[in-house]
């Protein structure tokens, strides 16, 4: 999942991107409330983290963009201010919740996972294929039974396969949805992560890197010209 925090304290930001992603989410983000909006506008995420003073545009008025664009990307406020006014105007402006600095991030963390298992948002915290299983609120992927250790980018890759299964997912959409906005386009981290993601899972089955990806068999199948698609055939 793809996270957007619009923080302009660098050292929280740089907290907050850090904790998150040790929690395999995918974070990029953004000091300025002018380009945090933009980046919001233009790019799909599961959730935005709000601060609530920014250089630029507030936040309120950048969830009440959100909001106006018919975007309904869940968002958690953080600010300062406690006063309960404050909270009920933020609430009203289309936020989805709000949290008071400062904060421990074991509760942030916890509010996110809330918002993003909201029915009107979210499926199951399970997801199946096949034989394996993977857990969104225990970031655990067991197949045939048996644990699997991924990293929290193959975890993010699966996930990510598992939820629009049934179609082709295009690198640049594993891309997007896996990795910050800083991610090399050209390099070949997809491809490697999926290396190992299949054979930690039984995908893969040769040594030879290349023709591994290229293989059919397995959950992930390798789509000419589309990109990969979870299959229940193995």
């Amino acid at each position: 999942m793809r996270i957007l925090v619009v923080e302009d304290d660098r050292e929280t930001a740089s907290i907050l991107k850090a904790c998150l992603e040790a929690e395999c989410y995918s974070v990029d983000v953004e000091h300025d409330g002018d380009k945090g909006s933009y980046r919001a506008r233009t790019n799909r995420y599961d959730l935005i983290l709000l601060d609530n003073i920014l250089p630029g545009k507030h936040g309120p008025e950048i969830c009440a963009e959100l909001r106006r664009y018919k975007m309904d990307v869940p968002v958690l406020m953080l600010s300062v201010r406690s006063e309960v006014d404050e909270k009920v105007g933020v609430l009203d402006c289309g936020a989805d919740d709000y949290m008071t600095k400062p904060y421990a991030f074991a509760e942030v963390s916890a509010r996110v996972r809330t918002l993003l298992r909201r029915p009107a948002r979210r499926e199951s915290e399970e997801l199946r294929a096949g034989d394996v299983v993977l857990n969104r609120s225990s970031f655990a992927v067991s197949c045939a039974g048996r644990p699997a250790r991924l990293t929290p980018k193959e975890f993010s890759i699966l996930e990510y396969l598992m939820k629009h299964r049934g179609r082709a997912v295009s690198r640049a959409e594993l891309l997007e949805h896996a990795w910050d906005g800083e991610a090399d386009p050209f390099s070949n981290t997809v491809e490697a992560h999926l290396w190992s993601l299949r054979k930690k899972i039984g995908g893969a089955r040769g040594r030879d890197r290349a023709a591994d990806a290229a293989a059919p068999a397995g959950l992930i199948r390798t789509i000419p010209g589309r990109g990969y698609m979870i299959s229940d055939a193995g």
